[in-house]
């Protein structure tokens, strides 16, 4: 079956314009950061560019050919950088304008001359098909990152295309793709064009989808954290504890000495300083899977997977003594914060919270009775200060 090649490059334009029009529709509602603009415009060159080559015969070749084809490729390659802006990845405008120009240019050097032909199809099949595998890697990035299931669906839909445009670049490299007609009579060449067009529009559709998925996520993790500190609260914790609680973990309850003294003597800013540095310190001191959650005022519990008694003690001294030499650093305070912390472990048994919680705040409450700036643990053994 024969599908004529000219159509599907009027079609592919129309498809890109519309698209790229309803995306930079949506930058102008300002709800949703740079990103449409970058895809938008991409899409418009790649609409423009399509739209100039279907018009070969009808309009000057400088026209169909040059611009048509330096316009496509500046536009597909500015669809990378689009992907780059969605991850928040740094994208300097001028350098951006110089690798498009250095990549869509040389098309130029390829004239109207029969012979060129299939040498101008393999630039551009090839540099598309860089473009597709550099999106793809950086699609998969996503994934790896921001957990976005969407981001996997936007790898795997440049990984036909890819592939369609290694087939293309041996078919032109064959010289299978060839001759003084921009559409010419060879079926797979239009079948390949066909489905790029498919794959056009589902790219923009899941781009969507990606957005919305990780506003999806923010919002989840806004409700789960709390503002100041950066840690969760109360929700966020019971949210993770059923992942935490088949890795015997070990329950932290942290209390800032002292902040009930900072507060009227130095304000709340500065209480609210300290908080922070606490959360900062003792994330620093975390292990990546590890927990901490605000509960109010001064506050804290740290659940920390996988920890003997003894290393679950000798976490809560790293704690304890990082935030007394970050306390140390800060200027003009009269009344110095410290720690009391409390430790209880689950040993060998998956835990009921409220139980491990009872325990651990049993020993944070000796902690407080026996000089506070101490650890205690749940077996009423003592870490001096």
């Amino acid at each position: 079956m024969m599908l004529d090649l000219r159509t599907i490059y009027v079609v592919s334009a129309m498809t890109c314009v519309v698209l790229g029009s309803v995306h930079l529709a949506a930058h102008w509602t300002g709800r949703f950061g740079r990103w449409p603009a970058w895809w938008g415009i991409s899409n418009l060159l790649i609409g423009i560019g399509c739209l100039a080559v279907s018009l070969r015969d009808f309009v000057p070749s400088s026209i169909s050919l040059d611009a048509g084809n330096v316009v496509t490729i500046a536009g597909y390659v500015l669809t990378f950088f689009s992907v780059r802006v969605f991850a928040g990845r740094p994208v300097d405008k001028r350098r951006c304008a110089l690798v498009i120009a250095c990549i869509s240019l040389p098309v130029l050097f390829f004239t109207v001359d029969p012979d060129t032909v299939s040498a101008r199809i393999l630039y551009v099949s090839v540099v598309c098909c860089l473009c597709d595998l550099a999106i793809l890697r950086e699609s998969v990035a996503i994934r790896r990152r921001e957990k976005l299931f969407s981001a996997a669906l936007l790898a795997w839909l440049y990984v036909p295309t890819a592939a369609l445009f290694v087939v293309r670049s041996l078919l032109a490299a064959s010289g299978q793709i060839d001759g003084p007609g921009a559409f010419g009579d060879n079926p797979a060449h239009g079948w390949m064009a066909a489905t790029a067009v498919v794959f056009l529009a589902l790219r923009s559709v899941v781009i969507v989808l990606m957005a919305a998925e990780r506003s999806r996520n923010e919002l989840i993790d806004l409700a789960h954290r709390d503002p100041l500190t950066g840690a969760l609260n109360r929700s966020g914790l019971a949210q993770h504890w059923p992942f935490k609680r088949s890795q015997s973990p070990a329950l932290l309850a942290i209390d800032i000495d002292n902040f009930k003294q900072l507060n009227d003597q130095h304000g709340h800013v500065v209480g609210d300083d300290i908080l922070r540095l606490f959360a900062r310190v003792t994330q620093a001191v975390l292990r990546p899977g590890d927990l901490l959650s605000r509960q109010g005022g001064d506050e804290f519990l740290a659940v920390l997977a996988g920890l003997t008694d003894a290393e679950a003690v000798h976490a809560a001294e790293a704690i304890r003594l990082a935030f007394s030499a970050a306390v140390a650093q800060v200027s003009g305070l009269a009344v110095l914060p410290t720690l009391s912390i409390g430790v209880a472990t689950s040993g060998e048994t998956c835990p009921d919270f409220e139980l491990l919680l009872r325990r651990a705040d049993e020993a944070l409450y000796a902690s407080k009775r026996r000089g506070r700036n101490r650890v205690e643990t749940s077996l009423g053994r003592e870490q001096a200060a």
